[in-house]
């Protein structure tokens, strides 16, 4: 039962005298477009998309929901994994595509406010003629809004922090219409509550974001990759554990099965070998540094038993690697015809990483699961990428995500590192947070009362 008002003419003649006719659509086209993200979660059609230009917008059109007991589901580019922009309880459906400027560049402070709607990779072709980008980069050309709401991360998280480590001020919209201006632009902040980072990865179910000021890095003048192979899946992510251990200042660490491997140099051109590896990035500023990095790292993969280690600081070899990586996804799918993947994303202590690993290699295994593994290693995440078709076959994949989870729980982590909780991790929000859902409840109350903004994402319905 949708517990939201339907949408009527009425409604759709306000949502007009708010944001302009050729912002309002009921067309079949735009509704299915906007029905579903990348993840596997079923679609589910708004009954309308508006498209708000200024934040002023977007607070009268959530304070006219609010007030018709309408729902909103925000959106700012689909390409999430978790369901969170599936508009589930139809209504409307706030895109913020069209909000997608860049307000003002704060070079000498080395930050940038710009609208939600602006994907990360064109902001930082924006900012190259300044010598900063932004470092989050979750691969995809999520939108800043979205990526905040998700608090996405990726491969260089191991170094400059997921987008909550990077970002300063927000201005949010509440559900009743106010907008607020939540954190500061000064580095050193001890003022009052940190609303900024409660509304960062809470997805849309407390506020909607309008403007983000965001900490900026200048482009580091010394950069190589490292690809170093190893006989065992247990002989790499230990060597992640070694590395980080070591005290290396690593811009990225990430971690590829050898079905990945093969995948990639079959169908991507990568040169990789068919073995656990692992992929690294360093940053420096001296030529000298950069090699003792270099030399330290070799040594550390020789000493756990790597079959070869190789680096490169040509930057067309580097930059295919990572875009290769980034789009790993997209090849799983298109060399599985007829396949669904279910995508797991769990993150533990990096002490814990080789029991993660080692316990997902042997459930797999026990359940003759097939499945492909990728991660950010150095900050504990790892992705297990299963392909299924049908009810029975999703229904023992989910078994077994099912397990995984509650292990990465039980080792101290997280149901999900990146990717948000959208419809597929609140099943184990209960046993992640205990009592603390219950806040989190009460947290949702307080700024939507009437529960307009994202419902059912999130936070589980009581029992």
């Amino acid at each position: 039962m949708n517990p939201f008002t339907a949408l009527n003419p009425d409604h759709l003649t306000a949502l007009a005298a708010i944001v302009g006719a050729d912002a309002v659509s009921t067309a079949p086209a735009d509704l299915d477009l906007h029905a579903r993200d990348q993840s596997r979660h079923a679609a589910h059609a708004a009954e309308v998309i508006v498209w708000p230009t200024t934040a002023q917008q977007v607070a009268d059109v959530l304070r006219f929901a609010n007030d018709q007991r309408i729902a909103v589901t925000p959106w700012g580019v689909g390409t999430g994994l978790e369901g969170s922009s599936i508009p589930v309880y139809g209504g409307i459906l706030l895109s913020l595509a069209r909000m997608n400027r860049i307000i003002q560049v704060h070079a000498d402070d080395f930050q940038v406010t710009v609208e939600p709607g602006i994907g990360h990779k064109d902001l930082n072709k924006e900012l190259t003629r300044y010598g900063l980008f932004f470092a989050p980069d979750p691969g995809a050309n999520a939108t800043v809004g979205g990526m905040l709401a998700c608090n996405a991360a990726g491969i260089r998280t191991v170094k400059y922090g997921a987008s909550k480590d990077n970002v300063l001020q927000m201005q949010v919209a509440l559900a009743d219409g106010r907008l607020i201006t939540v954190g500061s632009r000064s580095i050193k902040q001890s003022s009052g509550y940190d609303l900024l980072h409660l509304f960062v990865g809470s997805e849309g179910t407390l506020g909607v974001i309008t403007a983000a000021t965001l900490k900026l890095i200048p482009v580091p003048e010394l950069i190589s990759a490292v690809i170093a192979s190893f006989p065992t899946v247990s002989a790499a992510v230990e060597s992640v554990v070694a590395v980080r251990g070591s005290g290396l200042d690593l811009a990225a660490l990430e971690f590829i099965d050898p079905k990945q491997c093969a995948l990639l140099r079959d169908h991507a051109g990568v040169d990789l070998e068919e073995k656990p590896t692992l992929l690294m990035e360093f940053h420096a500023t001296h030529a000298s540094a950069l090699e003792a990095g270099l030399e330290l790292v070799r040594e550390i993969c020789a000493d756990m038993g790597a079959t070869g280690v190789r680096t490169t600081t040509d930057n067309a070899e580097r930059v295919k690697l990572w875009e290769t990586r980034h789009h790993a996804y997209e090849l799983l799918v298109r060399t599985h015809p007829g396949k669904t993947f279910f995508v797991d994303d769990v993150a533990v202590p990096i002490s814990a990483y080789p029991a993660l690993i080692a316990y997902i290699e042997e459930t797999l295994a026990a359940h003759g699961i097939p499945a492909y593994m990728k991660g950010h290693a150095g900050d504990g995440n790892i992705h297990v990428e299963i392909p299924y078709a049908g009810a029975d076959e999703l229904a023992r994949v989910e078994d077994v995500n099912a397990l995984i989870v509650r292990k990465a729980i039980a080792l101290g982590g997280t149901a999900t590192g990146e990717h948000g909780v959208g419809l597929g991790k609140m099943p184990f929000m209960a046993f992640e947070h205990g009592a603390a859902l219950e806040v989190m409840r009460s947290v949702k109350q307080a700024l939507d009362p009437n529960g307009i903004l994202n419902p059912g994402k999130v936070i589980p319905a009581s029992d």
